[in-house]
């Protein structure tokens, strides 16, 4: 939000320099972002009239143009601008002025006529970032003024940080009533009195929306001149607050909702037909808006309407079909209050944000629009002329929003700020901010204002109390509480020792929205149904991530076009899948790897890292979890690699993941590689953690290896073969353990039978007491044998 520190003025008189004001704003949670001077290096630079505008006899783009600034004698200035002629009141800068942007003014010759001086524009004058042609100032401007006298100069443009709770502050009146509260002194303002009809017109409005619009209003004014020019001062005010001004019945509806923070339209009557109607639209129902969109609304979608359709967005956008122009000469004006719930959203889905539904999603006074429209109408009337109708108004009064009454402790606030403010000093701080305050006992009810939507919680009371007294004089005080340790469960699966051994392994930890691109879900899964958002920021972030694959693969695709082309990312989040129709949510961690195993080395190849060096990543994440023996079975998901893809068990329960992505995706989400992604949902892994591990001695003894080779069915997979032999090893007499074992050959061809493959494994056995004999040895080998052939039809090798 952009003020003129001028305009507040005429609000509230603070008493304070512009250095003050900005602390307290900034100290009150109002941020101030930046302060703009305007009006600096103006001192020679006067009103001014063109009496002549010739032709330049020596440049086709140059005029050569007299000018009287009340000095006496006409000043020879040449011009390159094409927008003024006799008569034009015009800004001229005298020979020695300094302007804004540095440049001194002398007198010269440009292509052998003299100049002295310059017909300044808004640019160079510092009053905008760029300009057509020079400022012409209205015929009535007095010849001989200083500029700066005449454009109430010097000014300052305050920009304000808001947060979007703080809607009650996007206009100088609620900036005023701040700075009023803050400085202790009345609220002034303008005469707001309401304009008395005198004319007849009418149209009758109707209300269809239930409680998203209970309050419209609506005024017919007849006679107007839409060719009327803005006041230079309306304009000006406009310009300082980052409105343009485009034409003055649309100037006059800005300048009310700037002023009051009442957003207002004005419709062209004439091209009405009917009552005008707030209601909601029809799935798929057109309308063209101002800047020529053409829009399909959805169903829901709060409208105006009449009787040949919608003629305009509410709370977000007019309508082409009944925008006012130069032609122009009835008006209807309206004013009314949607809820926040209702505009919200809208805007963004119809690629728009408009300084009305900036102002309705964060919630609009619901009283003002009766005071907003009988100001628009008296600006109009004085400067466009025309008869004003009475107004007209529908109203829902059960459907108003009723500020609650809040809870307040006055010596809770004060524990909880560290203070001794008081009990009066708090109740002076809500009569202040216009809160209604019952004092009696020691808890307080407290009412805020219509218009602070903000205020629901005696938190919020506690908020106000510590704004009002300034955050830079609460005290520094040390927190004073119990510290009781938690000793946590060794079994328990804590984030950080997943994230450190991840790093460890070479990863890098990424955080992305939870809100992602609903094309790169439905690439990914089909099937998926993302839960979508309500108020999303923009289209590309507005479902819910069913999974964690969308945020990792736009993070790489932005790494690969910055030619990082070696990555190892993770993330550690909460993701929102929708299962047999609802909507769960649970944390889960998830990885991507892509480019080189390595960094780049002089002693070797570099290859690019597979499916199998990021299982073995998965497998380490596991076991250190505490859940080293899932299982990993072929599956097909719909965004992996057929060929290339794990689903990971824990206890026959599905708990992520493993696979290449699908070479036809990746192309679409602009990635290269392509890369391997996993995901471990953490309630399994977290349900499905082992024993405690339990100390053993080590074995002074050396440890024997055996290798074998075992013929197997084709479709027996490594998992079903370690299970087995996992389970034998249970089972082992401690004198002798089978302490490891590993598959190192996979054969098929000559010398093994069709539809079967040779498999072979290295086994390690630890003995404990004594060195084992050959025999000893044979008994383990040959029981595991036995185990195989029984459970999974395995013969050795011949």
């Amino acid at each position: 939000m952009r003020f003129s520190q001028n305009w507040l003025a005429e609000w509230v008189d603070h008493g304070w320099d512009q250095a003050t004001l900005a602390h307290r704003l900034t100290m009150a949670g109002l941020e101030v972002e930046a302060v703009e001077e305007l009006g600096a290096g103006l001192d020679q630079v006067v009103v001014g009239v063109i009496e002549t505008c010739d032709q330049h006899p020596n440049a086709d783009r140059l005029s050569v143009c007299t000018v009287d600034a009340d000095e006496g004698a006409t000043r020879h200035i040449v011009c390159g601008a094409t927008n003024m002629g006799a008569g034009d009141k015009v800004a001229v800068a005298v020979p020695g002025a300094e302007m804004p942007g540095g440049m001194t003014i002398k007198k010269s010759k440009l292509r052998g006529e003299t100049s002295e001086g310059m017909l300044c524009s808004a640019a160079e004058l510092g009053m905008a970032e760029e300009a057509e042609g020079i400022l012409v100032l209205p015929r009535e401007a007095p010849v001989g003024t200083p500029l700066a006298d005449y454009l109430s100069l010097p000014d300052a443009v305050v920009e304000l940080d808001l947060t979007p709770n703080r809607g009650d502050c996007l206009s100088i009146a609620g900036i005023a009533r701040e700075v009023a509260a803050l400085a202790d002194r009345p609220l002034m303002g303008p005469p707001l009195a309401p304009v008395n009809p005198a004319g007849g017109a009418r149209r009758e409005v109707r209300l269809e929306a239930g409680a998203d619009c209970p309050r419209y209003l609506g005024r017919v004014i007849e006679g107007v001149d839409a060719r009327s020019e803005t006041p230079l001062w309306l304009s000006e005010r406009l310009r300082r607050c980052g409105v343009r001004p485009v034409s003055l019945l649309v100037d006059v509806t800005n300048y009310c909702m700037l002023e009051l923070g009442q957003p207002l339209h004005a419709f062209d009557n004439d091209r009405l037909s009917g009552a005008a109607r707030v209601r909601h639209a029809a799935d798929g129902e057109p309308v063209t808006l101002l800047d020529g969109t053409k829009a399909e609304l959805e169903a829901g979608a709060l409208a105006i309407a009449d009787d040949a359709g919608v003629q305009a967005v509410a709370g977000v956008m007019g309508g082409a079909d009944t925008a006012v122009g130069e032609a122009t000469t009835n008006v209807f004006l309206e004013a009314a209050h949607f809820r926040p719930g209702a505009v919200a959203g809208r805007a963004r889905k119809l690629g728009q944000h408009t300084d009305a539904s900036h102002r309705f999603e964060r919630g609009v006074d619901p009283h003002l629009p009766v005071i907003a429209m009988e100001r628009a109408t008296a600006l109009l009337t004085e400067l466009a002329g025309g008869t004003a109708g009475p107004v007209v108004e529908a109203l829902h009064q059960a459907d108003l929003p009723e500020r609650p009454e809040i809870p307040f402790r006055p010596i809770r606030a004060d524990a909880r700020l560290g203070t001794h403010l008081g009990a009066e000093a708090m109740g002076d701080a809500f009569r202040r901010l216009n809160l209604e305050t019952d004092e009696e006992g020691e808890e307080w009810q407290v009412v805020p204002p219509p218009y602070r939507f903000d205020l629901v919680l005696e938190a919020d009371l506690i908020e106000e109390v510590a704004r009002l007294h300034g955050y830079d004089r609460l005290p520094a005080v040390r927190m004073i509480g119990p510290m009781e340790p938690h000793a946590g469960s060794e079994t328990d699966v804590q984030d950080r020792p997943l994230r450190q051994l991840l790093v460890g392994r070479g990863f890098r930890e990424v955080i992305t929205y939870s809100f992602v691109d609903p094309d790169t879900v439905r690439h990914l899964d089909p099937a998926a149904e993302p839960l979508p958002l309500a108020n999303p920021l923009s289209r590309e972030q507005s479902v819910m991530r069913p999974d964690l694959f969308a945020g990792l693969l736009e993070t790489a695709a932005a790494n690969q076009a910055r030619q990082n082309e070696r990555l190892r990312l993770f993330e550690l989040g909460r993701v929102f899948p929708r299962v047999n129709g609802a909507i769960l949510q649970h944390d889960a961690i998830g990885g991507l790897v892509a480019g080189p195993v390595d960094p780049p080395h002089w002693a070797g190849e570099r290859r690019n890292a597979d499916f199998f060096d990021v299982k073995g990543d998965v497998e380490a994440l596991l076991a250190r979890a505490g859940a080293p023996n899932a299982v990993f079975e072929r599956g097909e998901h719909p965004g992996l690699h057929p060929g290339q893809s794990a689903r990971i068990t824990l206890g026959g329960t599905p708990a992520g993941w493993l696979g290449t992505l699908h070479p036809g995706l990746a192309e679409c989400l602009e990635v290269t590689g392509p890369p391997v992604l996993f995901q471990l949902d953490l309630a399994p892994v977290r349900a499905h953690v082992g024993e405690v591990p339990q100390y053993r001695p080590v074995s002074r003894l050396p440890m024997t290896r055996r290798d074998l080779a075992v013929v197997v069915p084709e479709g027996v997979t490594a998992a079903e073969l370690t299970r087995v032999v996992a389970a034998y090893a249970a089972e082992t007499e401690a004198d002798l353990d089978l302490m490891d074992w590993r598959i190192f050959d996979v054969y098929t061809g000559q010398g093994v039978t069709a539809g079967h493959k040779s498999i072979g494994l290295a086994l390690t056995l630890q003995p404990h007491d004594e060195t084992p004999t050959d025999d000893r040895i044979e008994t383990v080998v040959s029981g595991l044998v036995e185990r195989l052939d029984s459970e999974l039809g395995a013969q050795l090798r011949g």
